[in-house]
C-alpha cells in the first residue's frame, strides 16, 4: 500500500520559513517524479513545484520561484519543500504527490499525471 505522509506545516509569520517533508512508503521512490501542490478551500488545487526522479531537474510555479526549493533524498524515501519569505497568500493545505517516471508523454513537470497523493499538511502564514 502506497503511503505519502506530509509533515512540517504550521503557523508562521510573514517573512518566515518552513520546511515540509513527505515520507514515502509502499513504492520504489526513485521510480517516481515528485511534486508539491497546495489548495485553499473553495479553490482548485494548484501545482507548486516538481522534481525529477533523480533530483536533477526542478520546476516551480512562478509565484514561488526564488522563495521555495524542492529537493529529495532517495536513500531516505523523502521529499522536501523549503519555503522561505513566506507570504499570507501561501496559506493553504500542501500535498505531496508521485508521478511514475516511465509514463510516455507525461507532463508531470506541469502538474499532471500524479498517481499517488498524501493527506496534506496545513501551512498558515499570518500578516
Amino acid at each position: 500500500q502506497v503511503q505519502l505522509v506530509e509533515s512540517g506545516g504550521g503557523l508562521v509569520q510573514a517573512g518566515g520559513s518552513l520546511r515540509l517533508s513527505c515520507a514515502a512508503s509502499g513504492l520504489t521512490f526513485r521510480n517516481y517524479h515528485m511534486g508539491w501542490f497546495r489548495q485553499v478551500p473553495g479553490k482548485e488545487r494548484e501545482f507548486v513545484a516538481a522534481i525529477s526522479w533523480g533530483g536533477g531537474s526542478t520546476y516551480y510555479t512562478n509565484s514561488v520561484k526564488g522563495r521555495f526549493t524542492i529537493s529529495r533524498a532517495n536513500a531516505k524515501n523523502t521529499l522536501y519543500l523549503q519555503m522561505n519569505s513566506l507570504k499570507p497568500e501561501d496559506t493553504a493545505v500542501y500535498y505531496c504527490a508521485a508521478a511514475p517516471k516511465d509514463l510516455a508523454g507525461s507532463t508531470w513537470y506541469l502538474g499532471s499525471d500524479y498517481h499517488y497523493w498524501g493527506q496534506g499538511t496545513q501551512v498558515t502564514v499570518s500578516s
